[in-house]
């Protein structure tokens, strides 16, 4: 028996294969601009699946804020098409199969869990550092989506920089376009990373700035919702001087706090380009059983 795995982007869509606890027949295909081409795209690459193998089920990693109770998915992303209207019915009755779907976000913090960065913990945070911050709750392994559908979306949290809210202050990308703006120049989050480790005074700046406010969320959310660890995924996770950055930060914060005990427990993301693909299985494998 196997899964059909689907990773829905913005620019491409990535099948899989999941079978023997392996993804296998990995590929993509460019992301249709309709909801008619979307769907034959997804039933012509599932069909090939079910033509070698017996399918039972298609996990399905998605954009947007995914409501399990109504089968909707709920917010926006670049594909508005899949928005806002009873989804999960109409892919079950597309495939004939049963079919789960959960936000992208939330499927990669499942892959940690499972067999990656935060495996054997019961809970978890899971903060995606990219154009913006987002990320995963877990609690006692189970995806918390919270009250509206906002578990996990630590962007929002203000941050008393400037009025900045997180995903203004944290995110490389903005960090950059400040940079920039001072300098004239035009770098990477990641250059500038690097140009702040080789002295760079505006870039030290800029990245002390970022650096303070994540450490300083990290800390908030420690304290606040107390997960077993904390994990940090996209592409800054890639750079070894983050984790130290942030520890060293977070004990400053320690230390001006007396009464704190707890350190945050951090590691980087284990799985990168499957953790979506991998995620969703374990999405589908909770809401339907093991296939």
């Amino acid at each position: 028996m196997a899964l059909a795995a689907i990773d829905i982007g913005g620019t491409t869509i990535k099948f899989a294969l999941w079978q023997k606890r392996e993804l296998t027949d990995k590929h993509a295909v460019d992301t249709p601009d309709n909801l008619a081409d979307f769907y034959q795209a997804l039933k012509a690459e599932v069909d090939k699946f079910k033509e070698k193998n017996n399918v039972t089920g298609v996990a399905i990693s998605s954009p947007g804020a995914v409501n399990k109770k109504t089968g909707v998915i709920e917010g926006a992303s670049a594909l508005p098409y899949i928005h806002n209207f009873p989804i999960v019915p109409e892919l079950e009755k597309l495939f004939g199969l049963p079919v789960s779907i959960e936000n992208d976000a939330n499927c990669a913090a499942l892959a940690e869990l499972a067999e990656g960065a935060a495996q054997g913990h019961d809970s978890l945070a899971f903060m995606v550092i990219g154009t913006g911050v987002g990320g995963a709750l877990i609690v006692n392994r189970q995806i918390w989506h919270g009250a509206h559908l906002y578990g996990g979306e630590f962007g929002y949290q203000t941050t008393g920089d400037a009025g900045l809210t997180l995903s203004e202050a944290a995110s490389p990308v903005q960090m950059a376009a400040r940079y920039n703006e001072a300098t004239g120049k035009k770098c990477s989050g990641k250059e500038v990373y690097d140009l702040a480790k080789a002295g760079d005074p505006v870039a030290l700046k800029e990245r002390t700035r970022s650096i303070k406010v994540l450490a300083n969320a990290i800390y908030n959310l420690q304290h606040g919702f107390d997960p077993e660890k904390v994990i940090i995924g996209g592409a800054i996770s890639n750079n070894s001087d983050l984790l130290p950055l942030l520890n060293d930060e977070i004990a400053k914060i320690r230390k001006e706090v007396k009464i704190a005990t707890v350190k945050p427990e951090l590691a980087v993301c284990q799985y990168r380009g499957e953790a979506n693909l991998r995620g969703c299985v374990v999405d589908f494998e909770q809401e339907h059983g093991e296939e």
